[in-house]
């Protein structure tokens, strides 16, 4: 009998037993002849008892020495699968001995732990600040740098730091206000377009401010560009130096062309304006800098990207196979909208979102049939992601609030 010690745990298992594995730890240490070899293939070993100590798990060495005695190797699903994984690589043990079922949802819990370990370090990695305190060690000005990234990325650090976090949002939500009265037909007479002016630049000094005094606080210039909410603070000032640049070109070819290319270039120009103004939308996403929730939204879409673009595919197949229908048995119908498969894409899509406009509908028997299989399946797709989707971004908004505050 082959003497084993594990972890204080006494076992006696026959040498032609293990030695029908030769590959496996014990199973080497049975064939060898050599004291040395044996010596090396465990951690100790007793002259008095002829015992081979083990300094190993014994919970986990019952299902190895079971494998030993029946040649299965069985999973328990209370077992931590990255600790079982390893044990049986100590001894020498592959899963391909388990039953077909056990190996099946071993895998399955396996891949689940590592989606959990990923899934937790991107959203520590969410709300880890670019910089930290340590970056500014050594570096030119570090000192004053670091009190500059505490006032602006850390809202927590001081009292002033928190004002201005609030500013932030505050001209955020000022800026999105005076864009949104803009386009009011009362407010564009010529005192209140000049109060408008007056608020959008303010705040495009605001925004500018901010930025720069990221820049000068970030320690590494190539991190703060790739960041992405650094990219969305870029994105939020350039519409208004871009749109004083196109006004200073306007006056310049009011200048030096004549009247009538003049005027086609004030009409381009007003197009490219419109264009570049509506750009200033984007500053709503600067809000997501001081919102665990919009933060939560991003990483759960980020995260549920196959499961959103197979829904995509999903209502484009739809759309296309109830557009066929209809148009084939409405297209004779005098009067009717359905002329073609594309003009009834319109009426398919807002059949299968359940929206329902009312301003294209079938006048056949077969043409309503038609629309209550597409609402219907329009129920039954709308329904498939919902749950997936709300019950992972109530975790991770749970999960990224709990990170936070315990920062």
């Amino acid at each position: 009998l082959l003497n084993i010690n594990v972890g204080g745990t006494l076992f006696q298992i026959a040498y032609k037993v293990v030695a029908r594995y030769p590959i496996t730890r014990l199973g080497k240490l049975a064939l060898s002849t050599d004291p040395m070899k044996k010596l090396q293939l465990c951690d100790d070993y007793s002259v008095q008892k002829n015992e081979y100590f083990f300094d190993r798990d014994p919970s986990i060495f019952h299902y190895i020495f079971h494998f030993y005695r029946s040649g299965v190797l069985w999973i328990m699903d209370e077992m931590c699968p990255s600790n079982f994984v390893e044990e049986i690589e100590y001894w020498g043990i592959h899963l391909k001995y388990s039953q077909r079922c056990c190996w099946i949802l071993f895998e399955e819990k396996q891949d689940e732990l590592s989606e959990h370990l990923k899934i937790q370090k991107e959203l520590e990695a969410e709300l880890e600040p670019l910089d930290s305190a340590e970056h500014f060690e050594g570096k030119f000005l570090g000192r004053f740098r670091k009190i500059i990234w505490n006032l602006i990325e850390n809202p927590y650090s001081s009292v002033p730091a928190k004002i201005i976090a609030v500013m932030s949002s505050f001209f955020v939500l000022i800026s999105i206000v005076g864009m949104t009265l803009s386009t009011v037909e009362e407010m564009k007479h010529m005192t209140a377009k000049m109060w408008m002016e007056q608020l959008e630049t303010v705040c495009a000094i605001f925004f500018t401010s901010e930025y720069l005094m990221r820049l000068i606080s970030s320690s590494s210039f190539k991190n703060f560009l790739r960041a992405a909410f650094n990219a969305v603070d870029l994105v939020a000032i350039l519409p208004f130096y871009i749109q004083i640049l196109f006004e200073n070109l306007d006056e310049g070819d009011m200048l030096y062309h004549e009247e009538l290319h003049k005027m086609e270039n004030v009409s381009k120009l007003g197009k490219v304006l419109k264009l570049i103004k509506l750009m200033r939308i984007f500053r709503i996403l600067k809000l997501a800098r001081h919102s665990t929730g919009l933060r939560a939204f991003g990483f759960t879409m980020r995260q549920c990207y196959q499961q959103v673009c197979c829904l995509l595919l999903f209502i484009a197949m739809g759309v296309f196979t109830f557009s066929a229908l209809m148009h084939s048995v409405e297209h004779d119908v005098p009067g009717t909208n359905f002329t073609s498969i594309p003009y009834t894409w319109w009426w398919a899509a807002v059949s299968l979102s359940t929206v329902g406009y009312g301003d294209t509908v079938p006048d056949t028997v077969l043409g309503r049939v038609v629309a209550f299989g597409c609402i219907s399946f329009g129920i039954i797709l709308n329904g498939m992601p919902i749950s997936i989707l709300y019950n992972k971004f109530s975790d991770y908004y749970a999960k990224l609030k709990a990170h936070e505050n315990q920062t």
